[in-house]
C-alpha cells in the first residue's frame, strides 16, 4: 500500500488516478489525495477554473488533504456517480464525498444547483486536514480578486453566531466575467461532540504564478465532526433583509430559528436557498437515487454487468443534458504520450461516435438518452453547409466553431506540451463520418422513432453527397494532420453510408428515385476497396490505397459494420497480422492494441502514442464474431477483454490510450472508449452464450 507524505510542493498524479463526477452539465475530476484537478464552469466547454492537471503550479485546484502521512481509497457509492476519497493513517479515517447535484426527472420543486460539493468528515479518531481552494479562472489567464465576507445565506445552528461570523470567500474575475463563492456548513452527528471550526484565510499562491488568492483553512476533526464545502457561482440579486435569518430576529419576534428560515427561503431565488444541513442531506440523498434509479433502467443481463454499468454510468456523465449532445470527453488536452505534443480537446460531440454510441445507448435500453442524442444528430443533419456536408464535430450547444488555440503559459502535463483548447480538426475533410452517420440513423430507426419525410429527403441528400465525392480522398478516422489519402476505412465508411441509404429506402419502403445509381455506387465501391486497399503479397487490408505496407487497426471495423463477414478469408488475414507484436509487423502489444506504427507512418503531428483502447476492443468484438466460426478466436477473445478490464483505473474508469508500461494515457474519461467496451462485452456475452454455452 502506498503511502502518501504531504508536501508543500505537490507534482502531477497519474491520469488513471482520478475519479469523475458530474450534473450533466459540466464534470470534475478529483484526484486520489483529495484535490479537484479539472472543472470547467458552468459547462464542458467553458473555461477552467481548476485545471492542475495541466499545471500543477497555477492551474488551480480546491483541495482537501491530511496533514501527516495517509494511504487513500477511492470508491463510487454503488451504482452512483457520488464519489468517496478515504484516508486512512493510525490515528484515524477521513472520508471526502464529492458530487454535483442532481435531483429525480419527477422533482420539480427546486431548479438544478450548480454546486460543487465537497463533504469532508471524520469517521474514526481524529484527523488534521488542510483545505485549499485556489481557483485560476478562464484557464489560468485572468485575474481576481478574493474578500472573506461575512456570509449571511447559511442557517447557523450555533447560538450566540461565532465571534468572528460566519464566513465565506468570494473569488471575482471581471475580466473572466465569473465570480465563485466557497460556503460551508460544520455539524456534529453525535452527542456530546460539538461542532468543528472552521476559520477561512487569504492564501498567496502568486509565486506559483497565481493571479489571485486563494483561500485555505486547517479542520480538526474528530469522530461524528463534519464540515460540507459548496462553491458555486452566485446569484446576483440584491435581497431583503428578511431574506437573512439571525438566531437574534427570532428571537425578537418569539419564534423557532428553524420556522425563520423556512420563511426566509420563500424570499429568496429558487436557485439561491438557504443552505441547511436538512437542504445538504436532501442533495446527496436525492443526486444518489437519481444515479442509482437510472442504471437500474438497463435491460443489460449478459457477463461484465459491473464493468459494463460502470461504462453506462460514465457515459451518462458525459452527455450535455441541454441539446442531448455526448461529448467525446470532459477533459482537455491530457497527454496521449508523456512529454508529447500530441494533446487535444475533446470537449465537442463528434459525429464520427455517433452511431457506436448510439449502439450502446439501445443495446442497454437507455432509449430516452438514444432519441435525445438522435435529435441532436437531425438538427445537425438538417442545418448541413450550403454544399450538403457536415462538420466531423460540433460544439455541445451544435455550434460549428471551435477554434483551436494553444495555451503557452500552462506547463501541460508532466510537462506534455502544447495544451490546446479548441479543436482545428473541425475543419477537416473526413468522408468516413457519413458512414457512421448513416449507420446512426439506420439503428434509430430498428429501435427508435420513425423518420418523417422530410428528415428522410436530407438523408437521401447525405447518401448523394456521398457517391458525389466518392473518389475524393480526405485525413479520416485518425485525423492526420498532413496529406490527403484514400484511406481504406473512409472507403469502406462511405460504402456504409450508401448500404444504409439502400436499407432505409426498402425497409420502410421509402421513395428513392436514383435506386439504380445507389446499387451501382455501393458495390462499384466494393469492388474498388477490395482490389485497390488490398495487399496481395503481405495479405492484408492497408491503411490507404497510396500506402499499401501500412497497417491499420481501424479496419477491424468491417464486420462490425457488415462490410464484411467475420470469416472473410481476407479479414481473418488482416486480423491475425494485426494480433501480431510491432516487432513481427503487427500493432499488438501484451495485449492491446495501436492505432498503427507512427515510425512507418507519417501522421503531420509527430512524437509518439500509447496503445489505443478503442482498437483493443475492435480487435475484442471482431475476435468474438470470429469465434463462430473459430472457437479458438472466441476462447481468445474473452481472454483479451479480461485483460483490458485490468488496464481500467480503480473505479472502472477508462482513458484513450494505455503506454506500453501500463499507464493511462490521453483524455480522460473517454466516451468512445467506454462506447465499443459496453459493445464488445455484449457481442462477446452472446456469442460465448451460443457457442461455449455460457456467458
Amino acid at each position: 500500500m502506498n503511502v502518501t507524505q504531504p508536501q508543500e510542493e505537490r507534482g502531477y498524479i497519474a491520469l488513471a488516478d482520478h475519479g469523475l463526477i458530474g450534473n450533466l452539465r459540466t464534470a470534475a475530476l478529483i484526484s486520489t489525495d483529495g484535490s479537484v484537478e479539472s472543472y470547467c464552469v458552468p459547462n464542458f466547454d467553458s473555461p477552467s477554473i481548476f485545471a492542475r492537471i495541466l499545471d500543477k503550479d497555477k492551474g488551480g485546484h480546491f483541495s482537501v488533504t491530511p496533514t501527516s502521512s495517509f494511504t487513500t481509497k477511492q470508491s463510487y457509492l454503488p451504482n452512483s456517480n457520488i464519489l468517496q476519497t478515504k484516508f486512512l493513517n493510525e490515528q484515524g479515517v477521513a472520508a471526502v464525498t464529492d458530487f454535483l447535484p442532481r435531483q429525480p426527472s419527477s422533482a420539480t420543486a427546486r431548479p438544478l444547483l450548480a454546486w460543487l460539493i465537497r463533504r469532508v468528515e471524520v469517521i474514526r479518531g481524529s484527523m488534521r486536514l488542510r483545505v485549499e481552494c485556489a481557483p485560476a479562472f478562464n484557464y489560468a489567464r485572468s485575474a481576481h480578486t478574493t474578500e472573506v465576507l461575512l456570509d449571511t445565506s447559511v442557517a447557523l445552528s450555533l447560538s450566540p453566531a461565532p465571534p468572528d461570523g460566519h464566513n465565506k470567500a468570494l473569488f471575482s474575475s471581471p475580466e473572466a466575467k465569473l465570480d465563485l463563492d466557497l460556503r460551508y456548513i460544520a455539524e456534529s452527528g453525535l452527542e456530546n461532540v460539538p461542532e468543528p471550526g472552521v476559520q477561512l484565510h487569504l492564501l498567496d499562491l502568486s509565486k506559483r504564478g497565481h493571479k489571485g488568492p486563494g483561500v485555505w483553512t486547517e479542520l480538526e476533526l474528530r469522530e461524528g465532526q463534519a464540515v460540507t464545502f459548496v462553491l458555486r457561482t452566485p446569484p446576483d440579486v440584491t435581497l431583503p433583509p428578511q431574506a437573512h435569518p439571525t438566531h437574534e430576529t427570532a428571537e425578537a419576534m418569539g419564534i423557532p430559528y428553524e420556522k425563520l428560515v423556512a420563511g426566509a427561503s420563500t424570499l429568496r431565488p429558487t436557485d439561491d436557498p438557504i443552505l441547511t444541513k436538512a437542504l445538504l442531506r436532501e442533495l446527496l440523498d436525492a443526486t444518489n437515487t437519481y444515479w442509482n434509479s437510472w442504471i437500474r433502467r438497463s435491460t443489460y443481463t449478459g457477463s461484465w454487468k459491473e464493468a459494463v454499468n460502470r461504462s453506462a454510468l460514465a457515459l451518462k456523465l458525459l452527455i450535455y443534458e441541454p441539446t442531448g449532445a455526448i461529448v467525446a470527453s470532459p477533459t482537455f488536452s491530457l497527454p496521449e504520450y508523456i512529454g508529447g505534443t500530441r494533446n487535444w480537446d475533446y470537449r465537442a460531440s463528434w459525429i464520427r461516435d455517433s452511431s457506436f454510441t448510439l449502439y450502446a445507448l439501445i443495446r442497454l435500453g437507455f432509449t430516452y438518452e438514444a432519441n435525445a442524442y438522435m435529435e441532436f444528430i437531425f438538427e445537425r443533419v438538417r442545418a448541413r453547409d450550403l454544399d450538403g456536408s457536415l462538420k466531423i464535430m460540433y460544439t455541445i450547444h451544435g455550434e460549428k466553431d471551435f477554434p483551436e488555440e494553444e495555451l503557452t503559459h500552462l506547463d501541460g502535463h508532466k510537462g506534455s506540451k502544447p495544451v490546446r483548447i479548441g479543436n482545428g480538426a473541425i475543419d477537416h475533410v473526413q468522408l468516413d463520418i457519413y458512414g457512421e452517420l448513416m449507420d446512426c440513423i439506420y439503428l434509430s430507426q430498428k429501435y427508435g422513432r420513425p423518420l418523417g419525410y422530410d428528415t428522410w429527403v436530407a438523408v437521401r441528400d447525405i447518401v448523394e453527397y456521398v457517391i458525389a465525392h466518392i473518389g475524393e480522398p480526405d485525413l479520416s478516422i485518425w485525423e492526420v494532420r498532413n496529406r490527403h489519402r484514400h484511406f481504406t476505412y473512409s472507403k469502406i465508411m462511405m460504402w456504409v453510408a450508401i448500404d444504409r441509404g439502400i436499407r432505409l429506402a426498402e425497409k420502410r419502403s421509402l421513395p428513392c428515385p436514383r435506386r439504380t445509381e445507389w446499387y451501382a455506387a455501393r458495390d462499384a465501391l466494393y469492388e474498388e476497396i477490395m482490389h485497390k486497399a488490398w495487399n496481395p503479397e503481405r495479405r492484408f487490408f492497408a491503411q490507404s490505397y497510396e500506402d499499401l505496407e501500412i497497417l491499420d487497426s481501424a479496419l477491424l471495423i468491417m464486420p462490425l459494420v457488415f462490410f464484411s463477414t467475420p470469416a472473410d478469408p481476407r479479414f481473418l488475414s488482416t486480423l491475425r497480422q494485426i494480433l501480431h507484436t510491432p516487432e513481427r509487423g503487427g500493432l499488438t502489444s501484451n495485449g492491446l492494441v495501436y492505432r498503427y506504427d507512427v515510425s512507418k507512418t507519417d501522421d503531420g503531428v509527430g512524437g509518439e502514442e500509447g496503445t489505443f483502447c478503442l482498437c483493443t476492443l475492435w480487435c475484442v468484438e471482431a475476435l468474438a464474431r470470429a469465434g463462430e466460426y473459430d472457437k479458438k478466436m472466441l476462447t481468445r477473445a474473452v481472454a483479451m477483454f479480461e485483460d483490458f478490464l485490468q488496464y481500467t483505473n480503480h473505479l472502472g474508469l477508462c482513458t484513450e490510450e494505455i503506454s506500453d508500461a501500463g499507464e493511462a494515457l490521453g483524455n480522460a474519461v473517454q466516451g468512445f472508449t467506454h462506447v465499443t467496451l459496453i459493445s464488445a462485452a455484449y457481442n462477446l456475452s452472446r456469442m460465448c452464450t451460443k457457442y461455449l454455452g455460457h456467458a
